[in-house]
């Protein structure tokens, strides 16, 4: 259904309140491509999922659009895995809430991400060692001009919080389903974070409790949106070469890090924001969160630009500091 000068307050983590010239949601394929071939796409667009990595910075002159397609169907097993087509509209911790039910393994890590099935395969996200792209075999898309094409993993382009559907000229390029790859036999990711030593409260290591475990450890660091407006993670942990990073480790001795497979070094952005004396502490009403230096939260009243601002502020001392640019893994629109 079409809706003119619509609020977005609701469509973004943030509480920005801002509005789009127009606003489409769709519940299917069909549905969307009704919407294409009569035209009510304008132009500029954007296509939304939870909003929980946007931060509007003024009204949107365009058209919105958002997907509601649901669904979560089976399209292949063997005794090993199952393979899974989730529509784009999915609740990202819905679905994994469901492959834990299900005794699927591989997702637990990702419990409650915020945001949409069909975001996941854009951002890539990822927590606790576990990244979407692991999971994920294809995504299902459809463009401006009504094309259906799908994408196998590998023509994703997948790298840390990156995807070719980031890519500006892919902005035409919309997401109707993802499929996902799940084993069906035991395994874990424990060794990243806390998990392990969380784990120790429990009489055994199971999928529930696991997923419970990530629960209780992201509800005792990460804000509810609800509460307090954020986009979880704001910036994203940078990656120095292995020069770069033993210069650091010199100066900074305690600095956690984490190897990754070819030979470059992933620091912490949140450690080096605490570093610098920034959690905690707010410029207007914006500022970093109490107990996650890596969120950025607003205050009550904040705009986009106020949460830039204080972005801007964050990554000058960062740089200031370590000699390390940070960048934001929220798009600013």
């Amino acid at each position: 259904m079409k809706q003119e000068n619509y609020s977005l307050l609701a469509h973004n983590t943030f509480g920005i309140d801002v509005k789009a010239a127009c606003f489409l949601e769709y519940h299917s394929v069909d549905e969307l491509r009704r919407m294409v071939a009569e035209g009510l796409i304008s132009e500029p667009y954007l296509h939304i999922g939870g909003g929980s990595n946007l931060l509007f910075t003024k009204d949107y002159p365009g058209t919105v659009l958002h997907s509601c397609i649901g669904g979560i169907e089976i399209i292949g097993e063997t005794d090993d895995e199952v393979r899974v087509r989730v529509g784009a509209g999915v609740e990202w911790d819905d679905f994994v809430a469901e492959c834990v039910r299900r005794s699927w393994y591989g997702a637990e890590n990702l419990s409650l991400i915020p945001g949409e099935v069909g975001a996941s395969a854009v951002q890539n996200i990822g927590a606790y060692g576990v990244e979407a792209k692991d999971l994920i075999t294809s995504v299902i898309t459809m463009n401006i001009r009504g094309e259906e094409r799908v994408y196998s993993v590998d023509e994703c382009g997948y790298a840390y919080r990156k995807s070719i559907f980031k890519f500006a000229e892919m902005k035409d390029v919309f997401v109707t389903y993802v499929c996902f790859r799940l084993s069906k036999r035991e395994h874990y990711t424990l060794d990243y974070g806390t998990i392990r030593q969380e784990l120790t409260k429990y009489d055994e290591i199971t999928l529930e409790t696991v997923r419970r475990v990530i629960i209780d450890i992201r509800k005792s660091k990460l804000p509810d949106p609800k509460v307090l407006g954020n986009a979880g993670s704001f910036f994203m942990n940078p990656i120095v070469d292995r020069e770069c990073f033993k210069a650091l480790q010199k100066e900074y001795p305690r600095m956690p890090f984490y190897e990754l497979a070819d030979g470059r070094v992933k620091i912490p952005a949140g450690w080096m924001i605490d570093q610098c004396g920034w959690k905690g502490k707010a410029l207007g009403p914006a500022a970093v969160h109490d107990k996650q230096a890596l969120v950025l939260v607003n205050c009550g009243g904040a705009t986009g630009k106020d949460i830039i601002s204080l972005s801007d502020a964050v990554r000058a001392s960062v740089h200031e500091k370590f000699g390390v640019d940070i960048h934001p893994e929220v798009n600013f629109v």
